[in-house]
């Protein structure tokens, strides 16, 4: 019989951590699951290592890749999952116990969800962890319905990767993982978005999310900023066919995307912001304008993209006291 989950763990030279990785999957409360630890060309021992897990713990199999890379690995992987729900697991994480039974429950108990990720702790071994990945850490925690993830999801990728669960239907059906210039995990959350599938965190830390200097967001160029603007460029255009666009922020942030939403196409006609040295002037052909002078809301849509503090909050209780709904007349992508 098929287990219920299928956990899929891709590994490359990962023998110093991959040991504590796989003990807290097997520790997991929850034990109707296979784990498909993934050998992704490794040099050093962790093919060993995993062989030493399989044989002592039949839940165990491994698989090998010629060294294909993350999205190979997980595409080699998800052929070869039996269960109907997908865990991600990365080879320097550790899952606190409850982690998949409470991403079960969730799943079985709403059967909308097309998945779920969890809050994560991040943490360094060699020092404290960024200010900016703690609060990262923290905004995920807040994406606890379905309607406020997708609202944020192109403010950052609105789901850890290595936390996810997944139904295997739902990422089949969208074409699994994706390689190209683009964060694979993002792009994926957006494209299962597009389609209509329903996401969300579970606010309760059961991940611990281990960061490094050797981690692929660090190394890897299609984590780069750059990136990840063409990616929220691509999918405004594809939401927001047709529409006349402000984007609500005249700094750096703000005017990449503009010229991002620009190469596709898209019609920028101006951008907002609180600067009055900025005022009247043109940057790539729009006009800069302050926020009251924006009017009621119609068919232009505008783009909050300002990274400051607490900016985006100001921004959305601006629009709202203006009648503007999100979704609708405004999204916040920064």
């Amino acid at each position: 019989m098929a287990p219920k989950v299928s956990v899929l763990l891709p590994a490359r030279d990962a023998g110093a951590t991959v040991d504590a990785a796989i003990a807290s999957v097997l520790g997991q409360t929850f034990g109707d699951f296979e784990l498909l630890a993934i050998d992704d060309g490794s040099a050093d021992d962790t093919g060993a290592r995993l062989a030493g897990w399989a044989r002592r713990d039949a839940r165990v199999r491994v698989l090998k890749t010629g060294g294909v890379g993350l999205v190979g690995a997980l595409a080699l992987g998800l052929e070869a999952a039996t269960g109907a729900l997908l865990a991600r697991m990365d080879a320097d994480d550790v899952s606190l116990p409850e982690r998949f039974a409470r991403s079960v429950a969730r799943l079985e108990a709403e059967p909308a969800l097309s998945g779920v990720g969890t809050g994560v702790e991040i943490v360094r071994h060699d020092r404290p962890p960024s200010p900016g990945l703690v609060s990262y850490g923290r905004w995920l925690s807040s994406l606890t319905t379905p309607a406020r993830l997708f609202a944020d999801s192109l403010v950052e990728s609105p789901l850890c990767h290595p936390s996810v669960m997944l139904r295997r239907e739902a990422l089949v059906d969208a074409g699994g993982w994706r390689d190209g210039d683009f964060p694979e995990d993002w792009e994926l959350w957006l494209r299962l978005l597009q389609r209509g599938a329903k996401l969300v965190c579970l606010p309760e830390v059961l991940h611990r999310w281990t960061d490094h200097d050797g981690r692929l967001t660090r190394t890897d160029q299609r984590y780069r900023r750059d990136r990840h603007t063409r990616l929220r460029a691509r999918v405004l255009r594809q939401r927001l066919e047709g529409r006349p666009l402000a984007i609500w922020g005249a700094g750096e942030r703000g005017i990449a995307l503009c010229r991002a939403l620009q190469a596709l196409g898209a019609h920028v006609e101006r951008f907002v912001d609180v600067n009055p040295r900025k005022l009247g002037q043109r940057i790539h052909g729009a006009r800069v304008v302050f926020p009251h002078d924006l009017g009621p809301p119609g068919d232009e849509h505008v783009i909050a993209s300002v990274g400051a503090q607490g900016a985006r909050a100001e921004i959305r209780a601006f629009l709202d006291s203006r009648e503007f709904v999100e979704g609708q007349h405004f999204t916040c992508a920064a």
